[in-house]
């Protein structure tokens, strides 16, 4: 089992920046893969970015490369940097861990981007 725990949502402006934080109640390295999903009003659950089980990072191809996804393994904590941020960008963001088959959310974390 894992707790985890999402910081730094927030009101900001089209073109503004924010930095996501998730932290996990045991090391990372028990964790198989992780990342962050976002869930728009009236809208289903979509990926953002995340850790593979191999190491590697996927990303949704509707991003252009705005958010980048990172982690610091000795503070169990993955980040999402979100750059250029848009209207369309606003959603509740997940944090995500996957250990076996089964999975684990975080409380959530607000971001509303403001046109």
């Amino acid at each position: 089992q894992v707790q985890l725990v999402e910081s730094g949502g927030d009101l900001v402006q089209t073109g503004g920046s924010l930095r996501l934080s998730c932290t996990a109640s045991r090391s990372m390295y028990t964790i198989d893969a992780m990342g962050w999903y976002r869930q728009a009003p009236g809208k289903q659950r979509e990926l953002v970015a995340r850790f593979t089980s191999g190491g590697t990072t996927n990303y949704a191809d509707s991003l252009n490369g705005r958010f980048t996804i990172s982690r610091d393994v000795a503070k169990r904590t993955v980040y999402l940097q979100m750059n250029t941020l848009k209207p369309e960008d606003t959603a509740v963001y997940y944090c995500n861990a996957r250990i076996g088959v089964t999975l684990y959310w975080g409380q959530g974390t607000q971001v509303t981007v403001s046109s």
